[in-house]
């Protein structure tokens, strides 16, 4: 398909494929937020309120492999258009979540919305890697993710000014219809992204056509023999916990161990943190022109060690401060992780894709008991579990990506 679709130009197809992560970005910057306004509004604890991220990465551990069995059945574009109807559907259901201001109706809300996200993640993901080079597969997908880290970036700034604004939630009738009103304009820009999606041609890439020179499109060894395919997918799920944890409990450490700060100026220094992260995004693409992937995985991981230690050191300003270029060095993390896990895997990589993004359930891992730990002793003590995360992003950079 490629080849004989060299007179196209595969832009067109490209920029609609990286416009679908700035819109799982968004919903993700948002998640974070919500997690702290319901603490605040609907008078939940820390652990309690980590049900949305459980709802939100929940749909990813039960959804991804029917994902990646779409993705095979019907094919790149089938799966974008389905995972975007979905999750416009998701979005509306926090209309009556509001109505009735209920906590678990938010979380099934979240649970609809993630998984139309995990629908379009398997299928964007994997196509972003495969619309190209394949030796320009991890440096397309970084490209990609940084536009998604512009999305998370724009949602603590939206939750900071509609949810933690007392004005706001009053011109609205109440700080449910704020989340409400939100909620509502996403469905709609999604439905309309949707209809142009179903109008654009996506061209189908078969793993055949997307093999480097020599490559055979049927490898060696079974899938599951592949060690930097299973490696991959133990990283990517701890990192995923290690960076939920992080994002998810970033406002209450910083009103800890911030003497004086209020959650709204939390909340917009979280949108800081987030900037970094899309910075960081970016300068890695670049980077990786020069320096190995693998390399720069193991350099960020130990950087993140340090920094989330010093975090859980509890020092006030100093351990707010330290998270904030926590978030630079997760920037590249995911996309890197997710395409040395998948790379050199030939007729494989549609399935291993779905499987990888599937390591995104990770993200339920730690939220539960950093919720526990910070209503226990403290939010700063919390953060010795995303460093023993990063401790095995190291190695994997350094270690386990290599292939046999």
């Amino acid at each position: 398909m490629m080849k004989a679709e060299t007179a196209r130009s595969l832009r067109g197809p490209l920029a609609l494929a990286i416009t679908c992560f700035v819109i799982w970005g968004l919903a993700y910057g948002l998640l974070d937020v919500l997690n702290k306004h319901f603490q605040e509004t609907l008078n939940v604890s820390k652990a309690q309120s980590s049900w949305l991220q459980i709802a939100y990465f929940g749909a990813y551990l039960v959804w991804s492999i029917p994902a990646g069995l779409l993705l095979q059945a019907k094919g790149f574009k089938f799966g974008l258009v389905s995972g975007l109807v979905v999750i416009a559907f998701g979005a509306f259901l926090f209309v009556p979540s509001a109505q009735l201001e209920s906590f678990p109706y938010f979380v099934m809300s979240m649970f609809v919305l993630a998984t139309g996200l995990c629908v379009l993640e398997t299928s964007a993901d994997t196509y972003v890697s495969v619309l190209g080079k394949p030796e320009n597969a991890p440096r397309r997908l970084n490209l990609a993710q940084s536009f998604n880290a512009l999305g998370v970036f724009c949602g603590p700034i939206i939750g900071g000014a509609l949810f933690f604004n007392p004005s706001v939630a009053k011109m609205f009738g109440g700080p449910q219809q704020a989340v409400q009103f939100t909620y509502v304009v996403i469905a709609i820009a999604v439905v309309l992204f949707a209809v142009v999606m179903t109008l654009s041609w996506l061209p189908e890439i078969k793993p055949e056509d997307h093999l480097a020179a020599g490559e055979s499109d049927k490898p060696a060894k079974p899938l599951f023999q592949q060690r930097h395919f299973v490696f991959g997918f133990i990283t990517q799920a701890i990192y995923l916990g290690s960076q939920v944890g992080v994002y998810s409990f970033f406002l209450n450490q910083a009103t800890e161990s911030w003497h004086g700060m209020t959650t709204q100026q939390a909340a917009f220094l979280f949108s800081i943190g987030v900037l970094c992260y899309l910075i960081g995004r970016f300068a890695t693409t670049v980077l990786m022109m020069r320096v190995a992937p693998r390399t720069i995985l193991a350099i960020y991981g130990v950087i993140n060690v340090v920094l989330c230690l010093v975090t859980a050191a509890g020092i006030d300003k100093v351990s707010v401060l330290s998270l904030i270029p926590v978030f630079f060095f997760m920037g590249t993390m995911f996309p890197t992780i997710f395409t040395l896990g998948i790379r050199d895997l030939g007729a494989h990589t549609k399935r291993a894709s779905s499987i990888m993004v599937m390591a995104i359930g990770g993200g339920v891992l730690l939220p539960y008991p950093m919720g526990m730990i910070g209503d226990a002793y403290g939010m700063p003590a919390a953060f010795l579990l995303p460093a023993a995360g990063f401790v095995l992003v190291t190695w994997y950079g350094w270690k386990g990506a290599a292939i046999d």
